[in-house]
């Protein structure tokens, strides 16, 4: 593994990084003494573009959507508090 020192990693940092981004990883030292190690990092994962509206047009709703939902609340309420269909 190459090593180089401060002054010199400074000089040619952007050329370094590209170069461990490769894989080849290099140490930094100071006066003589190794004080740092680079190395490539792993990449993350590519998370999938999300894609609003995907299913538009497949889902169809019923006109009366919300009597059926007032009606479905109500019944949920009732068998939450105990109480006897009417």
């Amino acid at each position: 593994m190459r090593t180089f020192n401060i002054h010199e990693a400074k000089t040619h940092l952007s050329r370094l990084v590209d170069e461990a981004e490769q894989g080849e990883s290099f140490i930094i030292a100071k006066a003589g003494k190794p004080k740092v190690q680079v190395i490539r990092l792993k990449a993350p994962a590519v998370q999938p573009k999300r894609r609003l509206g995907i299913l538009k047009g497949t889902v169809v709703l019923p006109d009366n959507y919300w009597e059926i939902d007032k009606e479905l609340d109500e019944e949920v309420e009732r068998l939450f508090l105990g109480e006897e269909k009417e």
